[in-house]
């Protein structure tokens, strides 16, 4: 693993003033997309580095059009992405497909690289299809409770081991997840037991409005892993070539097929995010524009563009190509989603394992209205 140091700005003294060494943080590429000169750049072929570049962009466009339906009424509450794209896609590219990704509820990016639908769109308009999508994707379904899929990813990946499975599990989630007791309890019951669990820290610096520095002591996140047994290590997490390769590398532990002893790792990525926590958040009131634009400075979209420009992979009229490629793709999924007609009768099949005298009752009741009166009556009830 090569770690590097940070160039020296306002940028990288914020860092370190969180109490990140910069020295002790692995980097590949510069603000502008330059390698840097102690650095190796991951072995790919240069259309995975086009495509790492295509995703982030499409996963940004997707993030900026589903803003815009939220704010129309057409989708639910959403959590944006912006700044994020490089640890989603640089971390699943490094990912085997029948490899499991555990998401918080910010990580489009991942699911954009795992091939994208407008059934995900479904997902956020609160239709159980976009689950099932999901899980055919080895996607975990989203978690709303900060940190409670943690046990989940050390049992699925416990499981795993038992059945003598070549499977990896990446699980994702914010820095306010590490103050939660299911993070512990994760972490711990994957050191005793060796689980091919990979521990995924977005550290986008704020837990909703709460700051990194008030979120924990300790000097990082990534140390905490010793504490429980096992390695952890800190990455530029707006780098996508740096977190693809610390990730191929936690993989690689995790499945250790040479000496067949599993070992999970705790990943801190550290980044930014440009925008609210989600679209019921105003991050005005606990951080200023400038503070913002400092850290779009390292923006991992044009990082990437800067390294394939570099590398002769791109150029003004390919770029073109990619974005409008990208909006077509996003402007399809929707015109799809929308045609979608919901059979209201799903608000029953959930809420338990089985349904409940009262739950049975309630949908007899809806039954009979919605024979009477039908659908558009039964809403302009309501």
């Amino acid at each position: 693993m090569v770690a590097v140091s940070v160039p020296v700005d306002t940028v990288s003294e914020e860092r370190t003033a969180l109490g990140q060494a910069a020295d002790d943080r692995v980097q590949i590429l510069d603000a502008d997309g330059a390698v840097l000169d102690d650095a190796a750049v991951p072995d790919l072929a240069d259309d995975q580095f086009v495509s790492m570049y295509r995703e982030m962009w499409l996963a940004r466009h997707l993030d900026e059009r589903a803003i815009s339906l939220q704010r129309q009424g057409r989708l639910g509450t959403y959590p944006s992405l912006a700044g994020q794209e490089a640890a989603q896609v640089g971390s699943t590219h490094a990912l085997a497909d029948e490899d499991w990704i555990l998401f918080q509820y910010r990580e489009h990016g991942a699911v954009v690289t795992r091939g994208l639908s407008h059934e995900y769109l479904l997902y956020w308009m609160g239709h159980e299809k976009g689950n099932e999508w999901l899980a055919e994707r080895n996607v975990f379904p989203l978690n709303i409770s900060i940190g409670s899929h943690l046990p989940h990813a050390t049992g699925m990946a416990w499981a795993s081991k038992l059945k003598g499975e070549d499977r990896a599990f990446v699980c994702h989630f914010g820095d306010g997840a590490t103050s939660e007791g299911d993070f512990h309890e994760a972490c711990n019951f994957a050191g005793v037991f060796d689980v091919p669990a990979i521990f995924f820290c977005n550290n986008n610096q704020y837990a909703i409005s709460m700051g990194r520095g008030r979120q924990t002591a300790s000097d990082t996140i990534a140390q905490k892993a010793s504490a429980y047994g096992f390695d952890g290590i800190q990455v530029d997490g707006m780098d996508p070539l740096a977190t693809y390769e610390v990730t191929r590398q936690a993989v690689q532990k995790a499945k250790n097929p040479e000496e067949g002893q599993m070992r999970p790792t705790l990943v801190e990525a550290i980044m930014y995010r440009f925008g609210a926590h989600t679209t019921a958040d105003d991050p005005s009131v606990y951080r200023d524009d400038e503070e913002v634009e400092r850290w779009k400075r390292w923006d991992p979209l044009s990082r990437m563009e800067g390294f394939l420009r570099n590398r002769g992979l791109v150029d003004d009229e390919s770029l073109d190509a990619i974005h409008e490629e990208c909006r077509e793709v996003v402007a399809n999924m929707i015109d799809e989603a929308m045609t979608y007609e919901p059979d209201p009768e799903q608000f029953f099949e959930h809420a338990y394992a089985e349904p409940t005298p009262r739950v049975r009752e309630q949908r007899a009741e809806f039954q009979r209205l919605r024979e009477r009166h039908g659908d558009d009556a039964l809403l302009e009830d309501e």
